[in-house]
């Protein structure tokens, strides 16, 4: 979205002289920061263009827990992600889910995993453990408040959301977004009767193809055991970015959950590579559910949806 445009080839290498981290900072926030940029092949200008990076973040209350512009200019894997990873959350995520959650309070975020352990080798004072429990507890909220919304929207096809790992595999809940926004892409008993990676690519082509929602993921991206929760988490987001309108009323009164219709439905029977998901759906055909289940145990033919959240 530069002018003119930049492109990201390989992002450890490119972040290294702060080029790429001022302009996306400079996208995101809407504010000037390449006129600080210094073009340079020397050591000591590339650390200083990352410094005034780091420095905007930090004035944006963006907290950067063990974070600093030598490791960027190095190209250090997992601090670079780490980095990008708070830039997401803060400008993209956090700033949505705000307009969720009304009670959102500080706007400092750490790295995540890296965060208090990485720092361990510097005592801490009581204010900085402080502030570290803050920056997780609103990483945490931010992300909270997205799953509540990606529930509100999903529940009334009968998808089951529970996190931004597993819920996942099947397709379904990307579907049941992409429904929630226009009925007409998705349907959803047809969806049932496909395999997870055909759910998959439908669900990734239609948002980019119908909805402009750009393709972050693939379908074995998400065909994995443990899924990564940031990655469907930042891909997810994008939905409530283009459509903001979704909020509706579902946060007027977010403590209240809402109904799901008290039915018994029929076990449907599943492929063998549908393994510990069972699909069912009610006797009128009116509403679909998925439900996890034990393989080591028979399924029971019938199973009784009450209106509560699980």
């Amino acid at each position: 979205q530069c002018k003119p445009p930049l492109k990201v080839r390989d992002l450890f290498i490119d972040i290294q002289d702060g080029k790429i981290l001022m302009a996306l900072l400079e996208v995101l926030s809407g504010q000037k920061l390449m006129h600080e940029y210094k073009s340079s092949t020397h050591r000591i200008f590339r650390l200083n263009n990352i410094a005034k990076a780091l420095k905007f973040l930090e004035d944006s209350n963006v907290k950067l827990v063990s974070i600093d512009a030598a490791e960027i200019a190095d190209g250090n894997s997992s601090l670079v992600l780490g980095l990008i990873w708070n830039i997401i959350l803060f400008f993209q995520i956090k700033e949505l889910t705000g307009n969720l959650n009304r009670n959102s309070s500080s706007s400092s975020l750490s790295s995540g995993p890296s965060g208090p352990e990485s720092d361990a080798s510097h005592p801490s004072t009581p204010s900085v453990e402080r502030n570290m429990s803050v920056t997780v507890k609103d990483q945490r909220k931010a992300i909270r408040a997205l799953l509540i919304w990606v529930q509100r929207k999903t529940r009334k096809y009968g998808v089951a959301v529970q996190d931004f790992a597993s819920s996942w595999r099947s397709g379904l809940a990307f579907l049941a977004i992409i429904k929630a926004i226009d009925s007409t892409l998705v349907d959803m008993k047809q969806a049932l009767e496909k395999s997870a990676r055909e759910n998959l690519e439908d669900a990734f082509s239609i948002a980019q193809n119908k909805l402009g929602v750009p393709r972050l993921l693939e379908p074995e991206d998400i065909m994995v055991e443990s899924p990564d929760e940031q990655s469907i988490v930042t891909y997810v987001a994008q939905f409530l970015e283009h459509f903001p309108e979704l909020e509706g009323e579902d946060f007027t009164d977010p403590d209240r959950e809402l109904p799901i219709e008290s039915t018994y439905v029929h076990i449907k029977d599943t492929p063998s590579e549908k393994e510990g998901k069972i699909l069912i759906l009610s006797e009128s055909e009116e509403n679909m559910y998925t439900v996890n289940h034990e393989r080591s145990h028979p399924a029971p033919p019938k199973v009784h949806i009450d209106d509560t959240a699980e």
